[in-house]
């Protein structure tokens, strides 16, 4: 029997123009976007970059017109130049005699500056005229740059954020976690389950056929790529991310008055390219299908790590710099030229792969302040004076280390300076390690406020003295609980009934007979004692009830010398000793009694070696004994 309908292929036969039905990626990546995962292909790490940090630092202090030319001067040159006076040709290059004259207008704001003697940094409008005196301070743009590190963080949910500060003016972040949440907000659809509980099932594609990337500026796909394709859940993921940067910015912008240009990829190095890509005050989007058009126009040594030695190797090695020339050398060529792990990287690293975290703490291992002196100084009274410049200068550091809540604290201090006269003089700290915590003071252990006011009041009460005149002994003993020891917490003495205290109430006045006989004396007064106190236990109780406060005081200063085994109370420290030397003799004793008289047999191999022993002995001239003497032969 045949159907009248015509046959249709159960999955599209090859070279088919058929719609795809499902996306790239799986159940299972989505799952790694919202655990920041650096393998996630769906990952996005964004870069924010401060347009012209120190210029626009000094621009903002001043309050000055944005388009007004602002240069920042160290001594005789320039080490930052805002956008308004770069239109005139201006850069750091150039002298400040040469930037004035191109650019009549500029402003040249000269650094904060430490004066000799001074405790603190400040403007000065002579500082360039003071070298020999002066010392340059960055303190203001670190104070700044918390100020707009302390800013974003409050613009991103705290408890998704992933940020890393990698200079002054450069800031990371993970957006992944608040971008997997945002994720499952506008499309419900991928909250439920995978299919059959396959985290390796597909995802499905994503509702939306065109995506508003609005004033960002999108980085051209690669040629094999079209706008007209479908986006899938990578673009969509990114498109979030330059959401959250464009809300960033604005926060830093709107609160700080500081522009800053942003990059959003999948890793830190095409994000940190992405940032510098459109300047200033503008973001750039680098999607997973442009990473080779946009890499191909770099040079290789615009690449973080691959600048320096490294970049003068592979330009030497390959006879270019460019990434575009580069792609096509193959990774053992690579590894034959650099090595194996340097070759591996670099062959990664061209093709746009990152696998590097972004580190909430990057952690630093020293800190420096140092000053050349031009002429050089003479006296130890100038040196100190550099000093205390040098150490505010790097207290300000430590602050940001979190060194005042405990965080990190250095544990090296390192001063070096040469011969007089000196013409350097340096200060340093490292060996930095988190700080200590969970010490206790010896305020923990000891009684303190109320407590304290209520235990002096009791050492003495008003009955003390009628009982002083029966019983001298007694009064003298507790006089001497007066001192430091009385206001420590002691938890074990607290406790306890009026059978303990008038059961060593009884033995105050008599002391204790002195040890003549371990073994006999010794088991006699332990046997009396017991006795005792069972005969005398009625007795004593009512006139411990008369004693009242006193017998917890008084058995707190007996228990001081009371024998842990026995439970025998003694007299003084002295006594306490010798009494815990009778018990160590007695189990000797009864060690040597519980021990069988025959002795051990002797095994052959104690035998041979005390037969040799002895041969060896007797053949062998030994000391000569008193009143010997050796003579000399020969």
């Amino acid at each position: 029997m045949s159907s009248s309908q015509p046959f249709q292929a159960s999955s599209p036969l090859p070279g088919c123009d058929i719609r795809r039905k499902k996306s790239h990626f799986t159940y299972k990546q989505l799952a790694q976007l919202a655990l920041s995962s650096v393998t996630c292909p769906l990952r996005v790490v964004a870069h924010v970059d401060l347009d012209a940090f120190y210029a626009q630092c000094e621009m903002v202090r001043l309050g000055v017109a944005e388009d007004q030319p602002l240069a920042v001067q160290q001594w005789q040159g320039l080490i930052a130049i805002n956008y308004p006076a770069r239109k005139f040709g201006l850069n750091r290059h150039v002298t400040i005699t040469e930037a004035k004259k191109t650019c009549p207008n500029i402003i040249c704001q000269h650094v904060a500056t430490w004066k000799e003697g001074d405790e603190k940094w400040a403007y000065h409008d002579d500082a360039y005229k003071n070298i020999a005196t002066h010392k340059v301070s960055l303190d203001p743009y670190r104070l700044e740059s918390r100020r707009i590190l302390a800013c974003i963080k409050e613009t991103l949910p705290t408890n998704l954020q992933k940020v890393e500060k990698a200079s002054v003016d450069e800031v990371f972040m993970d957006l992944s976690a608040q971008v997997h949440s945002i994720l499952l907000d506008r499309y419900p659809e991928l909250s439920g389950p995978a299919p059959y509980d396959d985290p390796t099932e597909h995802l499905p594609l994503p509702p939306t056929t065109a995506l508003d990337w609005q004033a960002d500026a999108l980085v051209d796909l690669d040629t094999e790529e079209t706008e007209g394709d479908d986006p899938d859940w990578d673009d969509v993921a990114i498109l979030i991310g330059s959401e959250i940067i464009r809300q960033v910015r604005a926060a830093v912008r709107e609160k700080l008055k500081y522009t800053c240009s942003g990059g959003i990829a999948q890793n830190k190095m095409l994000a940190k390219l992405g940032s510098a890509h459109k300047k200033p005050n503008q973001q750039t989007v680098v999607r997973n299908r442009a990473v080779q058009q946009f890499l191909s126009d770099f040079k290789f040594t615009k690449i973080r790590g691959l600048g320096g030695k490294l970049g003068e190797q592979i330009t030497s090695s390959f006879n270019t710099d460019t990434v575009k020339d580069l792609l096509p050398v193959s990774v053992e060529q690579l590894k034959q030229k650099l090595g194996d792990d340097t070759g591996t990287w670099v062959y990664q690293i061209i093709r746009g792969n990152d696998s590097s975290e972004v580190n909430s703490r990057t952690q630093i291992k020293s800190m420096l302040s140092a000053k050349s002196f031009r002429p050089s100084i003479n006296t130890q009274e100038q040196a100190i004076r550099w000093l205390r410049i040098f150490v505010s200068d790097i207290y300000s550091r430590l602050v940001e280390e979190g060194v005042l809540e405990n965080k990190r604290r250095p544990k090296t201090m390192n001063l070096h300076h040469r011969v007089w006269p000196c013409a350097n003089l340096s200060l340093s700290v490292g060996g930095f390690e988190d700080g200590v915590v969970g010490n206790m003071s010896i305020g923990t252990f000891l009684v303190k406020g109320e407590e304290a006011k209520a235990l002096n009041t009791s050492e003495r009460p008003s009955n003390i003295s009628e009982i002083g005149q029966s019983r001298p002994e007694k009064r003298r003993r507790i006089e001497q609980s007066t001192g430091i020891g009385r206001f420590f917490k002691a938890d074990s003495i607290e406790e306890h009934d009026d059978e303990f205290g008038a059961q060593y109430l009884s033995g105050i006045d008599t002391p204790p007979a002195e040890i003549e006989n371990p073994t006999a004396c010794e088991e006699e007064r332990i046997t009396s004692s017991k006795l005792s106190r069972q005969n005398e236990a009625s007795n004593n109780q009512e006139h411990a009830a008369e004693l009242g406060d006193i017998s917890a005081l008084t058995q707190r200063h007996i228990t001081d010398f009371m024998c842990d085994r026995c439970k025998m109370s003694l007299e003084s420290a002295d006594a306490l000793l010798s009494h815990q030397d009778w018990h160590f003799a007695k189990e000797l004793m009864d060690e040597e009694r519980a021990q069988p008289s025959v002795s051990r047999p002797t095994t052959s191999n104690q035998k041979k070696s005390t037969g040799g022993s002895g041969k060896k002995k007797a053949g062998r001239t030994s000391k000569p004994e008193k009143g010997q003497s050796k003579l000399t032969f020969g």
